[in-house]
């Protein structure tokens, strides 16, 4: 399993779902949609989509390089950040200044992306923090990276009656 940081990547993926959420991201959502991509690539192949730790805060999982990519897309002039009152509350507005460059991401990773970006967009940051609290989240104190091998606690499971009369069987067979 390939989850190394890889700086390039995590940078154009920034940049990817800054330009295509338009006004729709802060900050929060930007680190919830980051957490969910990387979590779901874990899933599907087994590797992170680009290895960046997540570190467990109060309102979630945190992307530990954000700010570096931020400041390095706007140094770069390709994004813009202001900051703009939502309800009495700052938050931060990306508006992407140049299309993102698509030689970083696979037809595959922008398919997650958009994916990623349609779910982000149908939750209220507030909710995506409580979908963000799993038990991955729980399991580790505050500071705390969280390990790519939680992803699976994101995929709700329910044990089945048939699932129970195969594992019985499982154990008989492996008894005998």
């Amino acid at each position: 399993m390939d989850s190394a940081f890889n700086r390039e990547k995590f940078k154009a993926v920034v940049h990817y779902l800054c330009h295509h959420a338009r006004s729709d991201f802060g900050r929060v959502k930007l680190h919830k949609a980051l957490y969910f991509a990387d979590m779901m690539h874990f899933i599907d192949h087994g590797s992170a989509l680009t290895g960046v730790d997540y570190v467990k805060q109060q309102f979630g999982p945190t992307a530990r390089h954000l700010k570096w990519a931020l400041d390095e897309l706007r140094s770069e002039a390709k994004l813009r950040i202001s900051k703009e009152n939502y309800f009495g509350l700052p938050k931060d507005h990306f508006e992407s200044v140049r299309d993102p460059d698509s030689n970083e991401l696979s037809f595959a990773d922008r398919g997650l992306l958009d994916g990623i970006l349609e779910f982000v967009r149908n939750h209220s940051a507030t909710a995506l923090s409580e979908i963000s609290h799993n038990e991955a989240w729980q399991a580790f104190e505050i500071g705390d990276v969280i390990p790519y091998e939680t992803a699976y606690w994101l995929v709700p499971t329910e044990v089945t009656d048939d699932d129970m009369a195969w594992a019985e069987a499982q154990m008989r067979a492996t008894a005998a």
